[in-house]
């Protein structure tokens, strides 16, 4: 049976036709600085569901930015599985000729043609596929393309809020097609320690911000960075941290009476933003109670601030899951690989659905993170009828499911 549904699938879509949709999200330009941002892409997809005759609904976000979903009603008793990602994309940067897809050998290249916008088109027309094609699903499958992931996730957290529910999601991240059933929490923090500003002649009268700074640095490399080397997650690996800028004083004869440093921290499944957030207070509170005149102050970064009440958090769903098992044995009929089960290197929307809507998420899409955001943003072709097909098929078999 899946071998007839994948026939009627790709009777139903053909990879020219990928390719030209692909080629008309990423002539739409959805990067910061754009008016409504991402709201020509979401207008759109919408009229693109309109045509096929799919339920489809574009909805305010903020400041004229509008998320897109559209759904495909099963019979009412199987399972609910969300096929989503997001519209927005980062600017062209020193990309020639971002918005025009071209093509090399089976290099697809343009700003969003991997992150995202190829994957997107996949879900899309895989949809399409199981309508044209008139397959019948038990569950509903819904698609929703959201804005602002790049930034602040406020897409997917209006999502949550308007009380998405699903017994799966797929977020189609470019992943090569492998499944990433884990990724790591993520947070920037910025580090201001305050210090007394005199002239490098009187020293001794003075409080060098930036020898408080060295002292908080040794501190964490004794006490923090064991600890994380010794958090280990059967598929992330360790928690990670990084030293990412410091910057203090104005010149070499004045002592500085500020230092600022910022720091990349990753935590593993199974750790808490609370504990994170103690870990470094601690050693600050340690520091002040050893020294008097030890001053630091520690705030997140405004472009890692979200909406109040959310944080970038980890994700993970177990490797025996349904939804995992399920796209094994879909990419294995529609791409006839066995997909590496492993994680996603970056942070994704995937980590708010699991976490804030309880929704079990992973992450999967043709393309290759590495290209993301460069002046060589690509996806390979070969890639994009597999990909719809593996999208497709999961909706087949998952949502003909009965929910446990």
């Amino acid at each position: 049976m899946k071998n007839e549904v994948l026939k009627k699938i790709n009777e139903a879509v053909s990879e020219t036709e990928i390719v030209a949709l692909l080629e008309e999200l990423v002539k739409r330009p959805s990067y910061p600085g754009i008016e409504g941002q991402e709201t020509q892409v979401a207008e759109f997809i919408h009229e693109f569901f309109k045509q096929e005759g799919i339920e489809t609904e574009l909805i305010h976000v903020q400041d004229g930015r509008k998320n897109v979903t559209a759904t495909l009603k099963g019979k009412g008793k199987g399972k609910k599985l969300l096929l989503t990602g997001h519209t927005d994309t980062v600017p062209p940067y020193d990309m020639e000729d971002a918005l025009v897809l071209k093509a090399e050998g089976n290099k697809l290249i343009g700003r969003g043609s991997n992150d995202m916008k190829g994957p997107l088109a996949c879900m899309m027309l895989a949809m399409a596929a199981i309508k044209r094609a008139d397959i019948q699903l038990d569950g509903d499958l819904m698609f929703a393309g959201v804005v602002d992931e790049e930034e602040k996730s406020l897409g997917t957290i209006d999502l949550i809020e308007n009380g998405v529910k699903a017994d799966g999601a797929i977020v189609g991240e470019p992943t090569s097609l492998q499944i990433s059933i884990a990724h790591r929490g993520l947070e920037w923090f910025e580090f201001n320690f305050i210090g007394k500003t005199v002239h490098g002649g009187k020293q001794k009268e003075g409080i060098n911000a930036i020898l408080k700074a060295s002292n908080f640095i040794q501190r964490l490399e004794e006490k923090v960075i064991p600890q994380l080397d010794e958090r280990k997650h059967a598929i992330t690996g360790t928690s990670t941290m990084n030293y990412g800028t410091i910057k203090g004083g104005t010149q070499p004869s004045t002592v500085a009476g500020d230092c600022t440093m910022k720091i990349d921290r990753r935590w593993i499944p199974g750790e808490k933003y609370e504990d994170v957030l103690n870990e470094y207070q601690s050693i600050i509170d340690e520091l002040a109670s050893e020294d008097p005149q030890f001053k630091c102050e520690m705030k997140v970064l405004d472009v890692s601030v979200m909406k109040e009440g959310y944080v970038h958090e980890a994700m993970e769903i177990p490797a025996d899951h349904p939804l995992v098992k399920t796209v094994e044995e879909a990419s294995e009929t529609g791409y006839g690989k066995t997909p590496e089960k492993t994680y996603f290197p970056a942070w994704t929307d995937g980590g708010l659905l699991h976490h804030y809507a309880k929704i079990p998420t992973l992450v999967l899409g043709p393309g290759d993170i590495e290209t993301a955001h460069s002046k060589e943003e690509f996806i390979d072709r070969r890639e994009l009828v597999p990909g719809m097909n593996i999208y497709a098929l999961t909706a087949y078999l998952f949502c003909n499911e009965e929910p446990a």
